[in-house]
């Protein structure tokens, strides 16, 4: 019994550890976002199996060993429990902090909390959904997600969101929760699908983005959308695609931009790309832009990379990204909100301590709590 006990307080400190430090590999990139955005509900049987453990050390019927293995298993499965238990505490005092900034940078109305410990426990089964609306918007898919109770006349604000992948990859139905969640607050969505490499190179995919934009605001009367409110979120190379897209040129309506741990500097990306990471990011950029910045090329890598794009017009923006992320390093986000700063262009830049990639996959998580919050405020506006 006392071996089983360590394996099984091995096991969850295996994972917990994702907590602290990062996952370098596809496959465990997938067990560190389990242990950070669900860990809170490992914490109960972590928990048990310490205090359980702890209680045997002191039967009298035990040999030494196993007292030996019961101490054992009582450290790791309490380690366990308190790495699970940091990201939760750790989105429970950064709301605050992420709250007053949304207030007085971006002006943005004080609503309710961004955290709540009964969402975090209750969320996932109140969640509901609304019907999507699958559109064609000049020659590019479009799911549109009705803003519910919206005032007809008024229109409603209205969220573009562009999805990650690599480039490559990926399309409009991507973690589509948050789009659903958004409908359900009075906020539309429209979620495109753009063209993928290596099919289609940049700047197709800014295009597709444009389309988008004159789309919604072409037909917002019979969406029932606000023209003038159009925020952009994009995730991952969405927000490399749709950053590039606000600030290499002026979309009208678009009055804010959501990052979601992308990249933004695609000639940095270049210098410390490899065929060996978790995304083999060599591959990706050579599909994506034809090769290195070179020739012609340099102004293609230019046109691709927001964090050159930036002029003190340029939209408000929103960015978020996990401290831990290693498909896609914090560092990216970390430069271009110093370019915005430069500029002095508003914006917040959100670090997450405990956070890898795609963390809203649990809206009602430690990430997806304060990402849902963020977002719905930008989108609503002030």
């Amino acid at each position: 019994m006392g071996l089983v006990m360590i394996l099984v307080a091995a096991g969850f400190l295996a994972a917990a550890r994702y907590a602290v430090t990062p996952a370098r590999t596809r496959r465990t990139w997938l067990v560190a976002l389990a242990a950070t955005e669900l860990g809170y509900l490992w914490v109960l049987p972590a928990a048990g199996l310490a205090c359980w453990a702890a209680s045997r050390v002191g039967e009298g019927d035990a040999s030494a060993f196993e007292r030996v293995l019961s101490i054992g298993a009582a450290g790791l499965a309490a380690g366990a429990t308190a790495l699970l238990l940091r990201p939760v505490l750790s989105a429970a005092r950064l709301a605050g902090r992420v709250r007053r900034d949304l207030t007085e940078v971006l002006g943005l109305c004080a609503e309710e909390d961004l955290w709540s410990w009964r969402r975090l426990l209750f969320g996932a089964m109140q969640s509901r959904r609304v019907t999507v609306e699958t559109q064609d918007a000049e020659g590019l898919a479009v799911d549109f997600y009705r803003a519910a109770g919206a005032a007809e006349a008024a229109g409603a604000p209205c969220v573009v969101v562009v999805h990650g992948g690599g480039w490559d990859s990926g399309d409009r139905t991507q973690l589509a929760g948050l789009n659903h969640w958004l409908a359900l607050r009075g906020v539309a969505v429209a979620a495109l699908s753009y063209r993928l490499a290596p099919a289609h190179r940049w700047p197709a995919q800014r295009d597709d983005v444009r389309a988008g934009v004159s789309w919604v605001r072409a037909n917002a009367t019979a969406l029932g959308v606000d023209p003038r409110r159009l925020t952009l979120l994009g995730r991952s190379a969405g927000a490399q695609i749709v950053t590039a897209a606000a600030y290499g040129e002026t979309l009208s309506g678009v009055r804010a931009v959501v990052a979601l741990y992308g990249c933004f500097d695609l000639e940095f990306v270049w210098s410390i790309r490899s065929d060996k990471d978790a995304l083999n990011s060599d591959k990706l950029l050579r599909q994506f832009l034809g090769g290195p910045p070179e020739g012609a090329r340099v102004e293609l890598f230019r046109t691709a990379s927001a964090e050159k794009l930036v002029h003190a017009g340029a939209p408000p923006t929103l960015i978020i990204h996990g401290v831990l992320d290693e498909l896609v390093w914090c560092r990216h986000s970390e430069r271009l909100a110093a370019a915005l700063g430069r500029a002095g262009v508003p914006h917040v830049f959100i670090r997450l301590p405990w956070a890898t990639h795609a963390g809203e996959a649990n809206l009602h998580g430690p990430s997806g709590q304060l990402i849902t919050g963020a977002v719905l405020r930008v989108a609503r506006g002030g």
